[in-house]
């Protein structure tokens, strides 16, 4: 939803910025400034550490069903593999 049309049907700056999950100051910043539009979206996700061995470590746990692997046998198996997280 646009900041000026929730302001316009009586929100708040704060209810606004509690709802587009932006800070106060952004929202006085627009509401200032009636020709600028908000460029905000969510951010792009970042790339985890663990990602690469993500799959190893799904299959190990498939591997081990119905038992369970302990996180720390885990965690030594993919630092042999190289992670260092």
């Amino acid at each position: 939803m646009d900041i000026h049309v929730l302001h316009q049907q009586g929100h708040s700056i704060r209810a606004i910025s509690r709802q587009l999950g932006i800070a106060r100051n952004t929202v006085r910043s627009y509401l200032r400034d009636i020709a600028r539009t908000p460029n905000y979206g969510p951010r792009p996700e970042r790339p985890s550490k663990l990602d690469p061995f993500k799959p190893y470590l799904r299959e190990r746990i498939e591997a081990a069903k119905p038992y369970w692997i302990p996180g720390a046998v885990l965690f030594r198996e993919i630092e042999t593999q190289g992670y260092d997280g």
